[in-house]
Formats: C-alpha cells, structure tokens, sequence
C-alpha cells in the first residue's frame, strides 16, 4: 500500500490475521473481522484510516493515540473490557489487533429496539462502572464512554472499549492545548469547561449513555457542536420517562459538579437495586431541584395531565392554579405521623400483610382504589373484621389544613378538610362516611366513590410493585377483570404508579365497572398514598374528569406536604 488508501478485505496482516469484513467506521477508522491463522480464531482489527488524510504531524499524534489506547487497555485486567492481542505496524501504521465480541454495541441494539428495557440498561451500567472501576484503579481513563463503545455479547457479556483518547496517569498528554477530543454529546462539563477531567467525568459519560438506552435520545445533543456543548455546561437533562427504577441513578450521574456525583461504590449499589427492580433510594439525596414536566409526573399528556391546564407554547411547565410549585426531589418532606389518623386497621389484600391507614373518598376512586375492593368486597371479611394498631398510630387531634393560596375549585364543588389530616375537593353532593374501617366520599352509597388509603410503613420498594402485586390477587378474583393500564409515573415529584382496570361487579352495585388509582410515596420509603376512584362504566367520561379534579386539588397531611 501507498498510504493513500485504506484496506481491503483478503489482506492479511504481519503473516496472520486475515481481514474479512468491516464491523464498524467511525471518525478515527474501521473496525475488521479477521482470522487469526496461527491460532485459528476470530479477532477483530482496528485500522487507523484518519491519518491516511491528515498532515505528518497531525498523523503522528493520531498513531501515539493509537499506541496510546493499546497500552492504556493492556494495562487493565477485568472481563468487562476488550482484551487487546497484539499491536502490529502495517503501511507506517500501528494496527491493533483485539479480543472479538459476537454481538452489537448499544447503540446498535438501541438503534434496532427503539430503546432498551430499564433493568436490562441497570445491568449493563453496572458492568460498563465495573470495567471503569478496574480501569480507574489501573490509572487509566476511558474519557469516551458512550454507546458505540459498549459492546454487548450474545451471551450476556458486556464490555467497555476503545480506550482511543484514554490518559493514563503518569503520560504526558498527547492532546494539543485547546483540542477537544471525544464525542461531544457524551463528554462531562468539567471536560467541555477545559477543566481536568476524572473518574467522575467517565462515570458522567455513562449517565448519558444509560439515558440515550433507556429514552433512544441523547439527553444533551442539538442541532450544532455549540449548542451541544452549551447545553451539556449549563442545561439540566429532560426527566428520563422510560427509566423506571434507574432514573433517579441517571439523574444523579449527570449533576453536573462532580463532587455532586455518586461515588463508584454507591453507585454501582444503585445499580444492583434497579437490576432488581427497586428504585434506589440513596440516589435521590444527589438529584437536583428541579421542575418535573407535566407529562413525566402524570404519565400522560400535558393537555390532559390533572393540573396541567397545557404547557406554555415555550414548553414551560404550567403549575397548579393558586399553588407554589412541588416540594424539590433534593428535598424530601419528613416522614412523621398523619395528623389526625385515630387507629391503623391491620388489613389484608390479596393475603399479604398490609398495614394501612383507609381513608376513603367515595366517588371517583382514588387511592388504594383496589385496595378499598379487596377490602369491601373481595377481601373474605378483612374489612370488617381489621383491628386497630395502636403500635404504629395513637390517637391524635385532627390538625388544621393551612391554607397555600387558592386553588381554583369548579362550579358545584367544595373543599373538604378530612379528620384524617389530608385534604381535597369533592362535588358538593358528596358526603363522608365510614364503613368497615374505611372513609369514603359517596352521593350515592358508593355506586360513585373517592377512596384514599394512606400507609404510613409501605411494603414495596415502589408503589409500581404493589400495584403489580395486587393486580396479581385481584385478577383472579375480580370477575371480567381487563388491565386498561398500569404504568410507572411521577405524582408530585414523587414515585408513583397509575392504574386503570375494569371488570364487572356481581355483588353491590352490580354491572360494568371501572376504577383508577394513582399511588405515589411522599418521601423515600413513605408513606403510601392511593388516591382512588370506582363508579359505573356508564358515564365513565364524567367520572374520570371528577378523578382529575380530585388528584389536582389534593393535599396530603399536613406534615407529609
């Protein structure tokens, strides 16, 4: 070869390794498929064709970057990063010769799928920050994570490569003053500032790798370079929807002082939980204030998100009428006792032990809205026969709502200031009662019913989880019973799980019927509220509007707010 073209597939280099077909191209060259004919195996080839093109000084710094990534990999010893085999020189070029993976690079797979499954991207984090935890404890730098460097084997395998621009602790650097290198929509702001980067500028770089799997769009990429790089430096990422449990990990990854980020090792715990399904809770303590879109907190179009009344032809955030804006998730309220709880009833739903405060709002089920089912109807009588827990809650004196300003209450409404300590809206019509332990506001003797159930001690990790799980009871025993949805969201800034279903009643109010339940924690590990809402598939359209009525005007205890 000359040096003016690059390589051909047949062309078989140092006397062994048989180029076959190309894997990939970036800016910096190709990756081939070869076969090693000394040891009869597949590897692949990473050929450096930018410097076919580009000045002899220029050329130069990019084969010591080449060098550069060979000896900064091989000095890291961990399955979860590619194993480079040899470095050869061909055609006055170094050539790297590297452990072959059989599968796709994230990006490929997210490209192909649309987006990846959020305990599927927890896992795949957590391996990617093993491989940078060895690589950092070697010394070494990725300083590129992103996408196309995640690799991830048909046989579950996940590895880290590409070691390129890699700094090696100890080298002098080979990158020019000035010089910017890395994929900009994926490099820390420390890094974009011109600052040193660190082990927390490749854990920043994976942060933004997770949100791209788990949302198919990269949190900080706009139409230019500039722009790019002046969003990643000053612009928080849009809440991640599709996220799940991972969430709260991927915000915390990308604050934006690195002495803000979690540590390696917390980190790497947040991601086991959400491997399981958990949300973690250690990741909240470093997410930012900030305002969570209408559509993120409510699982469902800002025009028709309860509160919402639109968002700004901006794309601001339009707040509840009359109310200040949602406590900040960096600010979690205290956990304490409801103001005004007179007993906990011990109940059962679906045969697992639940204690629960039952408050319930009869009318367009809210809360617990299945779970006032269980109870009144389908629990085998635990409803009548919970007793009261004065272990978990002794009796106190209702306090009073304060007033926040003046909520917008519509025509023929009113508010109500429960006993209970919460506070909400309801048609005028409606009245409080208590039957089996539960508070309901009805106007019909619950054929149309608000049910809010409160407890102050969850057994789920996420009010996801327990809905699932009583979906599971209730599926069997609600007769016609049809999953309408059931979807993580966020409810005041909270965790929280929206669920809709139908299914025909046989017993009181008997025919068609249809219930929503909005649950969400009001701080880390509660307590749980379920605001619910049940009345006749008949008119249903009616009642869901009176359900976004109640859930805007809602207030939690007085002490939870």
């Amino acid at each position: 070869m000359d040096g003016t073209q690059g390589a051909a597939a047949g062309l078989v280099l140092a006397g062994r390794y048989r180029l076959g077909e190309v894997l990939g191209r970036g800016g910096m060259g190709k990756v081939w498929r070869a076969h090693d004919e000394v040891l009869h195996r597949t590897v692949a080839v990473k050929e450096l064709t930018a410097g076919l093109y580009v000045a002899e000084a220029d050329r130069l710094v990019l084969h010591a970057r080449t060098q550069k990534e060979a000896r900064a990999a091989a000095r890291i010893t961990h399955p979860g990063v590619v194993t480079v085999h040899d470095v050869i020189e061909y055609d006055k070029r170094p050539w790297i010769v590297m452990q072959y993976v059989d599968g796709p690079s994230l990006a490929d797979a997210a490209k192909e799928s649309g987006e990846i499954a959020p305990r599927e991207a927890a896992r795949i984090g957590f391996h990617v920050l093993g491989a940078l935890r060895a690589a950092h404890g070697a010394g070494v730098l990725h300083r590129d994570v992103k996408p196309g460097n995640v690799l991830l084997a048909r046989d579950g395998q996940v590895l880290l490569t590409d070691f390129g621009i890699a700094a090696i602790e100890g080298d002098s650097t080979i990158t020019r003053t000035g010089e910017l290198v890395g994929s900009i929509d994926y490099l820390a702001p420390e890094r974009v500032r011109g600052g040193d980067p660190g082990p927390a500028s490749d854990l920043w770089s994976l942060g933004a790798t997770l949100y791209t799997a788990v949302e198919g769009r990269s949190p900080f990429r706009r139409t230019s370079p500039i722009s790019t790089m002046q969003a990643v430096v000053t612009e928080e990422p849009p809440p991640p929807v599709n996220a799940g449990p991972l969430g709260p990990v991927i915000i915390a990854l990308l604050r934006k002082d690195p002495a803000h980020r979690p540590a390696p090792a917390e980190a790497e715990q947040m991601f086991l939980e959400a491997m399981e399904g958990r949300e973690p809770r250690s990741a909240q303590a470093h997410v930012p204030t900030q305002r969570v879109p209408e559509e993120a907190r409510y699982g469902f179009p800002a025009t028709d998100a309860p509160g919402s009344g639109g968002s700004g032809s901006d794309g601001s955030t339009a707040r509840l009428p009359g109310r200040p804006p949602a406590p900040a998730l960096s600010t979690p309220p205290p956990t304490a006792p409801v103001a005004g709880r007179t007993s906990t009833p011990v109940t059962r739903r679906g045969g697992y032990r639940r204690r629960t405060v039952l408050v319930t709002v009869a009318a367009t089920a809210v809360l617990g809205g299945v779970a006032g089912l269980v109870a009144l109807n389908y629990g085998g009588g635990a409803g009548r026969s919970a007793v009261a827990d004065e272990r978990t809650a002794a009796p106190t004196t209702p306090a009073p709502i304060t007033e926040q300003g003046a909520p917008e209450i519509p025509e023929g409404w009113r508010r109500v200031d429960d006993p209970a300590g919460f506070s909400l809206v309801v048609p005028k019509d409606w009245k409080r009662r208590v039957q089996d332990g539960q508070i309901d506001y009805t106007p019909d003797d619950g054929a149309h019913r608000i049910r809010i159930s409160v407890d102050p001690d969850p057994d789920f990790d996420h009010p996801y989880l327990h809905m699932e799980n009583m979906e599971q009871q209730l599926s069997e025993r609600l007769p016609g019973y049809r999953r309408i949805a059931l979807e993580k969201n966020t409810f005041r800034d909270r965790p929280g799980s929206l669920w809709e279903f139908t299914w025909n009643e046989t017993k009181d109010h008997a025919g068609p019927r249809h219930g929503i339940d909005q649950m969400y924690y009001g701080g880390p590990g509660g307590p749980e509220y379920a605001l619910y809402l049940t009345a006749p598939e008949e008119g249903w359209k009616t009642s869901r509007e009176r359900f976004d009525i109640m859930l805007r005007s809602w207030r939690a205890p007085a002490a939870q707010n």
